[in-house]
């Protein structure tokens, strides 16, 4: 039965490692973009821009405010 709880408390730190290594690949090809200042800041207010209207879409959607 030790062994079972041993294994079971595993899985978070892998779940952990798998959405961390997703997000690390996901960004990585946007990491030479920010070197220069202009592409940087077109970069911040594009993620920005796609947060906003996401957030503004599922506010509508859920009726939330």
């Amino acid at each position: 039965m030790q062994d079972l709880w041993s294994t079971v408390s595993k899985y978070p730190r892998f779940l952990i490692s798998v959405i961390l290594g997703v997000i690390f690949n996901a960004f990585a090809p946007f990491a030479p973009l920010f070197k220069k200042p202009v592409t940087a800041i077109a970069l911040v207010g594009l993620f920005v821009a796609a947060f906003a209207c996401l957030s503004f879409t599922l506010k509508a959607m859920l009726a939330l405010g």
